[in-house]
């Protein structure tokens, strides 16, 4: 087969093309017009999806090529996480010898303690300031981009080398980890992004005892990291594992008792906390829904209604702090009390009072929150069918989505109106939408009655 297409389909980023022709029998290392595998073109566009797909079609990323490097070298030398990682495949660790392996890690290493700027520097003669941008390397996180003189580097060899070393097998202390993560300051960094993932594997007593104990760290960012950390063993897909769950809630109920310092910490471990069954989050919500930051108040709802199908309502201390949420000064905290209560709602007129006045409350945030809540909601009373109806006049699609489908499950006479009120129906990001799907359904019913 003619290596023109496949050549072509590389250059323009169209992984699906490049996995049809691989599939059809073009040759994974077909060589671009430079004499290099187009493996290589796709490391040095930060390609990540055709380099993936090119490895996953059997093109050879340890091939050794005139500059006696490697296309996986190369991408180790690019700086993107996510492109080490697709050219990287499936067992390095069996596929490269020892000796290859650890040339590898100190490449990184090099990299990494240096700096990506020098590197850059002793890549190219130019001189001058070196342009920096933020930008994204996969879908969650980000890396800052250096380019001079026509070279570019992506300053993410931190997260290159602790994938390199888990890939490996290999296991630094957890503190020397934290301070790759820490080095950042910003949990949306592929350093930080990389150590957390690294560590949420590493199922070991020693390993999460280690990152426990920075719940004491002088500092909120390393208490942010350790909360960041805990936060995987309660995901439910590595629920297989020994995700030591029960010792992470202890510790946020502990934690959480005590209280913390910083806001920012706090709001996110009272998250954490929410997102437990523990019979004593009410009383901790309790205690601190008069906290004087709004983001950790904004968090007490969550802490006050249990989890079930349905809830089991509040109790009455319960209820009555989350009515008083409802008139926070912060419109994140009545939102977040008004969900609450509409999730568990008790059937009394109070209740539906402060739904219908956040629905009608004076930022649009609150009323969009509210217009969700309420499609989960119980209360099928006239009141909130009215205050429903009239966030039909919203510009946002998704209120008015919420309003129709409301009026729709509570079979009002005016869901005719609503569903033509909101205008085309066919959305970008709504086509496989439960909403919509009822309001096709009825709509279909309606014509052929």
């Amino acid at each position: 087969m003619d290596g023109t297409a496949i050549v072509a389909a590389v250059g323009s980023g169209d992984a699906e093309a490049v996995t049809r022709l691989l599939e059809a029998g073009a040759d994974p290392d077909t060589l671009d017009d430079d004499g290099l595998p187009v493996l290589c073109r796709a490391v040095a566009a930060y390609d990540a999806a055709v380099a993936e797909a090119l490895v996953a079609g059997d093109a050879d990323p340890d091939r050794g090529l005139p500059d006696g490097t490697t296309p996986l070298v190369r991408a180790i030398d690019g700086g993107s996480p996510s492109v080490v990682t697709a050219v990287l495949g499936r067992e390095p660790r069996l596929r490269l010898p020892q000796a290859e392996r650890e040339q590898l890690l100190a490449r990184a290493r090099r990299w990494y303690e240096r700096g990506a700027e020098a590197g850059l520097r002793d890549g190219t003669d130019a001189s001058g300031p070196v342009h920096r941008a933020r930008v994204r390397d996969d879908e969650y996180t980000h890396v800052t981009q250096l380019t001079l003189g026509g070279s570019t580097v992506r300053a993410g060899h931190g997260a290159i080398l602790t994938d390199l070393e888990w890939a490996f097998r290999v296991l630094p202390p957890v503190d020397e980890l934290a301070s790759r993560a820490l080095a950042q300051g910003d949990p949306d960094h592929v350093d930080w992004s990389s150590v957390r993932w690294v560590l949420s594997r590493r199922r070991s007593k020693e390993t999460w005892s280690a990152v426990a104990a920075y719940h004491h760290a002088p500092t909120p960012l390393a208490r942010l990291f350790a909360l960041d950390v805990l936060w995987t063993h309660m995901w439910p897909e590595l629920s297989w594992r020994n995700s030591y769950e029960k010792e992470t809630e202890d510790l946020l109920v502990s934690w959480a008792t005590d209280g913390d310092e910083d806001p920012e910490v706090f709001a996110e471990l009272l998250r954490l906390l929410g997102d437990t069954e523990r019979p004593e989050s009410a009383a901790i919500g309790l205690r601190y829904a008069g906290h004087r930051d709004p983001r950790v108040r904004a968090k007490v709802p969550d802490l006050l209604v249990l989890w079930g199908n349905p809830p089991p309502l509040p109790g009455a201390e319960a209820r009555a702090t989350l009515l008083e949420l409802t008139a926070d000064e912060d419109w994140n905290v009545r939102a977040a009390a008004g969900g609450a209560l509409c999730g568990a709602h008790d059937g009394s007129s109070e209740v539906t009072d402060a739904v219908v006045a956040l629905l009608r409350d004076p930022v649009a945030e609150v009323r969009a929150w509210m217009s969700e809540a309420v499609t989960r909601c119980a209360d099928r009373s006239t009141a909130i069918a009215d205050a429903v109806y009239a966030l039909l006049e919203e510009e946002d699609f998704s209120v008015r989505l919420n309003a129709a489908y409301v009026l729709l499950r509570q079979e009002d006479p005016r869901t005719a109106e609503a569903v033509e009120r909101m205008g085309p129906l066919s959305h970008p990001g709504y086509e496989d939408d439960h909403r919509l799907s009822a309001i096709w359904s009825w709509e279909w019913d309606r014509k052929n009655a």
